[in-house]
């Protein structure tokens, strides 16, 4: 992209801080737009697509949340009436988070909401840029895992992070 395609203030910013720029208002939106990411209306949905029932160790491990925020969290739904707490069937030692019927009304009327967002959101693209879309950013959590697992971040001299340039990621310049 010509850098006279950008607006006035981003015409000294490379390809890349641009694409950085926009994943980070991207995931701004589906933060505040698509609920958080452990929230009540989170646990609910993940609770329904489960057939409203999950261990609550389960939870944790997908929530992204500490143990002690999501407790909070699902005190906060027991507490509306909207989920259960009890024992595990399979192992006593554990608790199970059943929803209740208003709160598998409520989790239905958010993943109803949660799915006109995601066809809103991307609409304007056809299902064959969509599919490329899913692929690029498929090639970036991949090197981006890769860049985190390694400890490939580094800081420059100017106090900014930076990734060094790996084969993997010259491999993919050159496709």
């Amino acid at each position: 992209m010509d850098p006279i395609d950008l607006p006035p203030y981003d015409r000294t910013a490379t390809l890349e801080h641009r694409v950085l720029h926009d994943l980070g208002y991207f995931g701004h939106y589906l933060f505040v737009h698509a609920g958080g990411r452990g929230g009540k209306q989170r646990v609910l949905a993940r609770l329904y697509r489960h057939d409203g029932r999950l261990p609550q160790r389960s939870l944790i491990e997908h929530s992204g949340n500490s143990p002690a925020a999501l407790s909070e969290v699902l005190s906060k739904l027991e507490a509306e009436g909207l989920i259960q707490r009890t024992r595990s069937h399979v192992d006593r030692r554990q608790l199970d988070v059943v929803l209740t019927q208003k709160g598998s009304q409520i989790a239905h009327d958010i993943e109803q909401d949660q799915q006109e967002f995601e066809r809103q959101s991307l609409a304007p693209l056809s299902d064959a840029q969509k599919s490329d879309l899913v692929q690029m950013l498929d090639q970036l959590v991949a090197h981006w895992d890769t860049i985190e697992k390694t400890g490939a971040v580094a800081e420059t001299t100017r106090g900014q992070a930076q990734a060094p340039a790996t084969q993997n990621a010259k491999d993919q310049k050159g496709a």
